[in-house]
């Protein structure tokens, strides 16, 4: 399945990492009745995931929930431990985001936005995209074009698809 605009999320197991806890979920049942966004990123402590997207987010966080948003959550195929960490690091839990963590790849692969990169220990990494869903249902979907740029894919232009 590949995601697009109107899809209902797959069911996949996904980690809920809080500053103090580690809890299996399924974002269906997590997201039930409420309208959230959903940052993909490739992994914690990456370079641009670190330097740009995230802080990027961070930094208009307030302006999406202004947008009518329960929830800005950041899902990146890490463990619980390496993405504990980089919400702490990072600023991303004082801020008020959500860490979502795809150890498998499970949810990432269900809907279609896995890559691999050898070369840099990159496999069945997430592909780097923002999509609001709503109820369950993708109502916005933004996929970057390059790994390497955060044009598509950020707070900016999610709160500029939003309206």
């Amino acid at each position: 399945m590949t995601i697009v605009v109107g899809s209902r999320l797959p069911n996949a197991p996904i980690l809920r990492v809080t500053n103090s806890e580690i809890e299996t979920v399924d974002l269906n049942d997590v997201f039930a009745g409420r309208r959230v966004a959903i940052f993909g990123m490739p992994g914690a402590f990456t370079s641009t995931c670190s330097r740009a997207h995230l802080p990027n987010i961070i930094g208009q966080k307030e302006q999406l929930m202004d947008a009518g948003l329960d929830e800005v959550a950041i899902l990146t195929v890490n463990d619980s431990f390496v993405l504990r960490a980089w919400g702490r690091a990072s600023g991303a839990y004082e801020a008020g985001l959500t860490m979502l963590g795809d150890a498998g790849s499970t949810f990432t692969k269900a809907v279609g936005l896995s890559f691999t990169v050898p070369a840099t220990g990159f496999y069945d990494r997430s592909q780097r995209y923002a999509l609001v869903v709503n109820d369950g249902v993708v109502e916005h979907f933004l996929l970057e074009e390059t790994r390497s740029e955060i044009t598509t894919s950020s707070a900016d232009a999610l709160l500029k698809a939003l309206g």
